[in-house]
């Protein structure tokens, strides 16, 4: 067995800890311009000439590009050059998206050849819109192909430690963005608005500036990745060059497919995140409309969603880091979820009380919690880790089938019927789905010993 000649940079809690910090962060100022829209859905309606079609095909655009493709070829980037040349390309893909979304909403935009030349086609869809759907669309690229490499940087600096916890964490301080975004926009909207109207450009500039912040941050981790690589090949534990048998191919796609286990984890990813991500485009909406309030109020009362999810998913990781039971953590998160979409639909429009809104908002954070914080560390014990980034990849891309189309779906139901008793029945059909999958997974799991209900540390 090679020893290792040196402490590595990974075995110091400091380094580690520093490091996770770093691009957590990213993921924070990414989580903050994803939804920096969701409070202004009104305001961008009465404003640009939107309705909630043109909004449901807007937060569509976000993974229209990786649905066609790109994030398999992100995954394959990722295996071939590493975590820190993607994860520089995904930040500064996320940048460049943001400075197209600026200028598509963007009050003297809307006044050039280039938009006028935009409104002469597909009519239905102002120019404000294309333009901030193609920007969304790029940033769409970057965010998760960032997502992936995140996944893939946690896996490689926590391996035999503290995976889960750390994993937890980094989700934790992602969705703080979500929080964040609730109360800042509306904030911000106001404080930079001209002759009593609100601002729609200065929430999405203020994030996108927290986007170029958070690139600068990733370009310091990537010096101590690179110096973390230097000490693994002084230690002996990797090479410069990686051997034939290591070096990823194409064909190598083949063992992720033929895999039983990727696709219930791919297909519980996709139904669980389909009525999570597409509602919080728009929860603070519903609530406006459900609890007659204005939409600051609406955006206020969501931004508590994930509150309880930050506070519990470290000790999630803890847990699933010396206890164990990933797998029934998956089932209890999709239970929960069914319960409260259930209660949205059909019990806060009978009472409609904020702190009944707040209540049910809250729980639903638990399931947000629960599982992601159960789904992501299982990953790497179920795919060889030389296509490990290609399995984060594809899985996500499965994920953003229903992310792209959900959103569209719902944005048209919403239309159609003029309230969101169809579309949380909808929400609330995905979490049956997940529940059933969790149930396979858990059944897979025991019957093949992936060891998900056992604990990271060993």
């Amino acid at each position: 067995m090679t020893e290792k000649i040196q402490k590595l940079l990974n075995d110091s809690k400091a380094a580690r800890w520093t490091a996770l910090i770093l691009i957590a962060l990213m993921m924070f100022f990414g989580y903050m311009f994803v939804d920096v829209m969701s409070p202004l859905k009104t305001l961008v309606e009465n404003s640009r000439g939107w309705d909630s079609g043109v909004f449901g095909t807007y937060a569509s655009a976000e993974y229209i590009l990786n649905v066609c493709g790109f994030l398999i070829v992100a995954g394959i980037i990722l295996d071939k050059m590493g975590i820190r040349f993607t994860g520089v390309l995904s930040a500064s893909l996320m940048v460049l998206g943001a400075a197209l979304k600026y200028i598509g909403i963007s009050e003297w935009f809307q006044t050039t050849g280039f938009a006028e030349w935009l409104n002469s086609w597909w009519v239905a869809m102002p120019a404000s819109a294309k333009m901030a759907s193609l920007g969304f669309m790029i940033f769409g690229c970057g965010c998760e192909m960032a997502g992936t490499t995140v996944s893939k940087a946690i896996a490689k600096w926590f391996k035999g430690k503290e995976m889960a916890l750390a994993m937890g964490l980094e989700m934790a301080i992602a969705r703080l963005g979500v929080f964040a975004v609730m109360w800042i926009a509306p904030i911000i909207a106001d404080r930079f608005g001209e002759n009593g109207a609100q601002s729609i450009v200065a929430p999405v500039a203020f994030c996108s500036a927290l986007l170029c912040i958070g690139l600068i941050f990733f370009i310091i981790f990537t010096t101590m990745d690179k110096k973390l690589d230097k000490q693994l090949v002084a230690a002996g534990m990797a090479t410069d060059e990686k051997s034939p048998e290591d070096e990823f191919r194409i064909k190598d796609l083949g063992i992720i497919f033929s895999s039983k286990m990727f696709w219930i984890v791919a297909l519980l990813c996709v139904l669980y995140y389909s009525a999570i991500f597409p509602f919080q485009r728009y929860a603070p909406n519903f609530l406006e409309e459900t609890l007659h309030v204005d939409a600051a109020t609406g955006a206020r009362l969501f931004s508590v969603f994930p509150i309880l999810a930050m506070c519990l998913t470290p000790f999630l990781g803890i847990f699933l880091d010396t206890k164990g039971k990933g797998a029934s953590m998956l089932m209890l998160g999709s239970i929960i979820m069914i319960v409260c979409h259930l209660s949205f639909a059909f019990l806060l429009p009978i009472f409609p009380y904020k702190w009944l809104a707040v209540f049910i908002t809250v729980v639903l954070g638990v399931s947000f919690s629960l599982v992601p914080a159960a789904l992501w560390p299982s990953v790497p014990k179920i795919i060889d880790e030389k296509v490990l980034g290609s399995a984060y990849c594809l899985i996500f891309w499965v994920q953003n089938l229903g992310l792209c189309f959900v959103p569209l779906i719902i944005g048209n139901v919403l239309k159609a019927t003029g309230g969101y008793t169809a579309p949380m029945v909808i929400f609330s059909s995905f979490g049956v789905l997940a529940f059933i999958f969790s149930i396979l997974l858990k059944r897979e799991d025991k019957k093949k010993g992936f060891g998900l209900e056992e604990p990271n540390i060993k």
